[in-house]
This record gives C-alpha cells, sequence and structure tokens, in this order.
C-alpha cells in the first residue's frame, strides 16, 4: 500500500495505516495536527483528565483504524505520565506498602486487557469502541458525583498496612478496561481509592498516577509487539503530550477545570454518537 501511494503521489507515505494518498504535503500537515491535538490532550489531562478523548478521535481523522488508532494513541500519551509520577515522588515514597499491593493486580489486568485487544477483530473492536467513548465521557462527566460518593462511603482501613480484598478485584477489572482502552482509565481508579483505600487527594492522586503509569506501560510493551502502532505518528504526537503536560501545569491555575472537562465530555459524547451511526 505504501509503496502504491508513494507512486502515485507526490512523495512518500509517511502514515502507512491511513489508507489515504494525498502526497508529502498533506501526510505532514497531519503530523502537525496529530501532534497539536496531542499538546492539547497532555494539557487536558493536566488540567481535567481526558486526554485521549483528543488523541483516539485525531488518529481515527488521520485515516487509522480503530484498533491501530486506540494501539497508536496509548503509546503516545504514555511519556507524558512519567512527569507527573517524577512530581509526585514524596508522596509516593510514604505510600510504596499500596503501591507494591496494588501493582500486581493493576498489571495483571492491564495486560490481560491489552492482550483481548491485540486478539480482537477490527470488526468486534470497531463495534464496541463507540461505547467505550461514551462510557468514558460519561465517566468524566461524573468525576464530581463520584468524589462525593467517595468521601460519603469510604469503606477502607484508616492502617496503611490493610487493604479491602474487594481493592484488588476492582484493580484488576480497571485494569483490563485500562489496558483495553484506557479513556477515563484515572477517574475510574481515583474513584475505587477514594472509596475503598481513602486517604488525602495528593496521596490518592499520586497513587493514581503510578498504578496508571504502569498499566499503560503493561499495554505498551504489548502493543510495541503486535505490528500495529504507528511509530512516526506516535512519536511526534508523545512530543506534543509532553510539552503540553508540562504547559497544562501552569494552564491549569488559569482555566476553570469543570468548564474544560464539560467540553471534553460534549466532544466525546458527539464522537461516540458519530462513529455508533456513521
Amino acid at each position: 500500500m505504501g509503496a502504491e501511494c508513494a507512486r502515485k503521489c507526490r512523495g512518500p507515505v509517511i502514515i502507512p495505516g491511513s489508507q489515504r494518498c494525498e502526497g508529502l504535503t498533506v501526510d505532514l500537515l497531519r503530523l502537525l495536527g496529530l501532534g497539536l491535538a496531542a499538546g492539547l490532550a497532555g494539557a487536558v489531562n493536566a488540567v481535567a483528565g481526558g486526554g485521549t478523548l483528543i488523541t483516539f478521535p485525531s488518529l481515527l481523522a488521520a485515516g487509522l483504524s480503530a484498533k491501530a488508532a486506540n494501539m497508536t494513541s496509548t503509546v503516545a500519551i504514555w511519556p507524558g505520565t512519567v512527569g507527573g509520577s517524577l512530581a509526585y515522588r514524596s508522596e509516593l515514597s510514604d505510600r510504596m506498602p499500596r503501591l507494591k499491593r496494588l501493582s500486581l493486580p493493576s498489571i495483571a489486568g492491564a495486560l490481560v486487557g491489552a492482550l483481548l485487544l491485540r486478539e480482537s477483530s477490527e470488526r468486534v473492536f470497531d463495534s464496541v469502541v463507540p461505547f467505550l467513548i461514551i462510557f468514558a465521557s460519561l465517566v468524566l462527566a461524573a468525576n464530581s458525583r463520584l468524589s462525593r460518593l467517595a468521601v460519603r462511603h469510604g469503606l477502607a482501613s484508616e492502617h496503611e498496612s490493610h487493604m479491602p480484598a474487594g481493592m484488588y478485584v476492582v484493580m484488576f477489572l480497571v485494569g483490563i478496561y485500562g489496558g483495553y482502552f484506557g479513556a477515563g482509565i484515572g477517574i475510574l481508579m481515583l474513584a475505587a481509592i477514594s472509596i475503598l483505600a481513602p486517604d488525602d487527594l495528593q496521596h490518592s492522586n499520586a497513587v493514581k498516577g503510578l498504578l496508571a503509569l504502569l498499566m499503560n506501560f503493561t499495554a505498551v510493551v504489548v502493543f510495541s509487539v503486535s505490528g500495529q502502532v504507528q511509530w512516526l505518528p506516535a512519536a511526534v504526537m508523545a512530543v506534543g503530550a509532553i510539552i503540553g503536560g508540562y504547559a497544562g501545569v501552569s494552564v491549569a491555575r488559569r482555566i476553570n477545570p469543570t468548564l474544560l472537562r464539560g467540553m471534553i465530555v460534549a466532544w466525546g459524547l458527539f464522537t461516540g454518537i458519530w462513529l455508533l451511526v456513521r
């Protein structure tokens, strides 16, 4: 496909999974657009969460299949999450026993989810992805409600050495979702941690961030050997996500997270419904 397109167009095909053939200039513009989308997603993740609802549709619009778009998005966004965990290293050092207990079910779940995606047919993933996007959008919309629920119904012991058995099951299930699709995973994890293992917000955010980092890294390893990741778009988007995530910290001080979250929810619902009815 790439060689055929290169013969027909004015230049080489930069995004081989795109099934399009407009030439070098258009492909460069598409890469630039993907980099900007990833930068916006990185900033959005720093402010409100839900950046995947920007990168995934952007890759679909670039012409990638749903599976390739999902895998490429996961690989591209992952480097941007490392900085957040580094920023929380002092809080993480205080919660190492908790992290050690929750890491295994989180990684195991992500491995199962990533393998499920790798083995899923395009037809199956195409049929479920609109519902996954709508679900992630609704989770993002319910963020404040989930937080209030967590405060009202905290169930865990105050002792760091104790962890409810249900927490391991929940983190395994969240890991499966994270490995398979992942949009809204941070909100789901923060709600689970707040309800089943309540802690102050900064420590909960730190634990959530590192567990998400481990889940996504597990998925990245599986996707990297699948042959479906488009590496040039992923590299461009990774740079954009890192820059956007860094800039998002300062943006977070100036923008209303509720307003931004509402805009992302509306975009996610529109995208999910459009994919459902197209």
